[in-house]
């Protein structure tokens, strides 16, 4: 025991991580590029040692979601290019520029105004154009009426380099019945970014837009780059889970505060939601929902403690819950695992209605992360 894993904490295993990117990596065809996405703090993994450990292991590019992300990444050492898949206001062209950072472009608007905000620097900021395929939510539309072609206009404007051109898929990591919607998806990027270069005479570089779940079930989107998230750290991100054998890297783990005993009739913690049937010894673990440790979880988790699965009961607080733990010997300082190799991630979503990466990303900052090799 040390001060990081006395009382709540994240195991993280960047030598997991690393198995991840390798059985991805080796099915890449030649040339092919790998982006490994980094935002939201390596979904809870931590994004610099994260990082780090993917620029030393021949990773290409990296992936977040805003400029302070990247700019974290750039204190810390990162020197690998970092696209923000994001939204950055267009006065921060010539910083961007500057660090030598990437930015996703979905619009005509906006390219315009990167452009007029570089104007006079000296400076050219590196762009991936975005293309909308039926996502519904960013980018230039490339369906219907689009004609047009102004992602055509765009990658011509002065203090720009378009770099690359990208898409993002759907419903990739659904079962086959949407399988067509994802391909007809690769069609209308294809055949835009055919037109597009065809009406600006420029070339794409890098044409990307293989996320976890194509990555796993559509290996003709490959590309000139991959673009793995949650695979990377581990998580399925579909039903399809022959192609790749990914390990876990986030093992969450508490301890035993307390025990305490309790007589059927008594009732367990806010809006007496669990009744105890008979004698019974609770567990108080240190770890709730200022935690990461979702509140609809409460009266459905199951955590492993000693080798053995116990309930846990009643409403789960903001710093501490409870499990039945009566007749495991258990006693005060045991490790808890609350999710990770031995408590799949994917049944404690299930519990919860939610994914499993949301469960990762919502692993609160106050929770240390121990990386272990």
């Amino acid at each position: 025991m040390n001060d990081q894993t006395k009382r709540t904490w994240a195991e993280v295993s960047l030598s997991a991580i690393e198995h991840n990117y390798r059985v991805m990596r080796v099915c890449l065809p030649e040339g092919c590029k790998f982006l490994g996405v980094v935002k939201a703090d390596s979904y809870g993994h931590g994004a610099i040692p994260v990082s780090k450990r993917l620029e030393a292991i021949g990773c290409d590019y990296l992936a977040v979601a805003c400029l302070d992300e990247a700019r974290t990444l750039r204190a810390a050492g990162v020197g690998l290019p970092i696209l923000i898949l994001g939204y950055t206001p267009a006065e921060y062209a010539p910083e961007l520029a500057e660090l030598r950072i990437t930015q996703a472009v979905g619009s005509l608007d906006y390219a315009a105004a990167l452009s007029e905000a570089l104007q006079g620097t000296g400076k050219t900021l590196t762009v991936h154009l975005k293309l909308e395929t039926g996502m519904g939510r960013t980018g230039f539309r490339v369906f219907g009426d689009w004609k047009a072609l102004p992602a055509a206009t765009a990658v011509r404007l002065p203090g720009l380099y378009a770099e690359g051109v990208f898409t993002h898929f759907c419903v990739s990591d659904a079962d086959v019945g949407v399988r067509d919607f994802t391909l007809e998806q690769l069609s209308r990027f294809r055949r835009a970014v055919e037109a597009i270069e065809t009406r600006s005479g420029h070339t794409f570089a890098i044409k990307h837009c293989t996320n976890s779940g194509a990555m796993a079930s559509f290996p003709e989107a490959y590309m000139d780059m991959v673009r793995p998230g949650v695979s990377l750290y581990g998580m399925y991100p579909g039903p399809d889970r022959e192609r790749f054998e990914l390990i876990p890297a986030m093992t969450l783990k508490t301890r035993v505060a307390y025990i305490e005993r309790h007589e059927p009739g008594d009732t367990i913690s806010y809006g007496r939601t669990f009744t105890v049937e008979r004698p019974s010894e609770l567990a108080v673990l240190p770890i709730g929902y200022a935690d990461g440790l979702h509140r609809t979880l409460s009266n459905k988790l199951r955590v492993l403690v000693n080798g053995h699965v116990a309930p846990q009961v009643g409403r789960i607080c903001m710093d501490m819950c409870m499990a039945d733990v009566t007749g495991l010997g258990v006693k005060p300082g045991d490790e808890v695992e609350i999710f990770g190799r031995n408590m799949p991630i994917d049944d404690v979503a299930d519990w919860a209605g939610t994914i499993h990466y949301e469960l990762t990303c919502a692993v609160s900052p106050r929770v240390p992360r121990v990386y272990v090799d």
